[in-house]
């Protein structure tokens, strides 16, 4: 019953804003808290007595890190970086670039790195072998979506909220074309098939 609220609310939502774009959800805001909050926890104890610093990839990760940095009770830094591998049409992979890394001041420190999504690997790679050559203690990374799909890499994150299917997503942080990243939940366009 949830499930169809949410999904009538979306439909709802996009038509009065003149977007008409149906919506399937596909993890609702409550589950996203329940993992955040274990995940939080976990890292609470496995930074215990180190120097941590949170790395958020912008913008797609900017809710799962503000959520996930409230329910930290050990001290740590923020960081922020810029990251896009994504092409005009909003879908499709493009060059990988990445900005604000020079800027960092992590070396000798613990760093996780935060992302909203895990799909063929390549953004998170390039991070880490640039955050690398700034000689941090260590690197582990955490992402919101791992998507299920054929990789190149047998690289994983070490922390992972969510597996999902191999479907279009937004919302939580996540867009298209700039747009659905205040939606609660992560969802995707029903068929598959964006608005425009």
């Amino acid at each position: 019953m949830k499930k169809l609220c949410a999904s009538l609310f979306l439909t709802i939502a996009s038509v009065c804003s003149g977007i008409e774009c149906p919506m399937d959800v596909l993890i609702p805001s409550e589950e996203i808290a329940v993992k955040l909050k274990e995940c939080a926890e976990q890292i609470n104890k496995d930074y215990q007595e180190k120097n941590l610093t949170v790395v958020m990839v912008m913008k797609g990760a900017i809710c799962v890190t503000s959520d996930l940095i409230r329910g930290l009770k050990i001290p740590f830094k923020l960081e922020c970086i810029q990251a896009s591998s994504y092409g005009y049409n909003g879908t499709s992979g493009g060059d990988l670039t990445i900005s604000c890394l020079d800027k960092l001041e992590i070396e000798g420190r613990d760093i996780l790195v935060v992302d909203d999504i895990f799909e063929t690997g390549n953004t998170m790679l390039g991070i880490c072998k640039q955050i690398e050559t700034k000689r941090p203690s260590s690197v582990k990374t955490l992402v919101l979506l791992v998507k299920d799909i054929e990789r190149k890499t047998t690289y994983r994150p070490d922390y992972v909220l969510f597996n999902i299917p191999n479907r279009f997503v937004i919302g939580y942080g996540l867009d298209y074309k700039e747009l659905f990243r205040g939606l609660p939940d992560i969802c995707a366009f029903v068929k598959d098939t964006p608005p425009f």
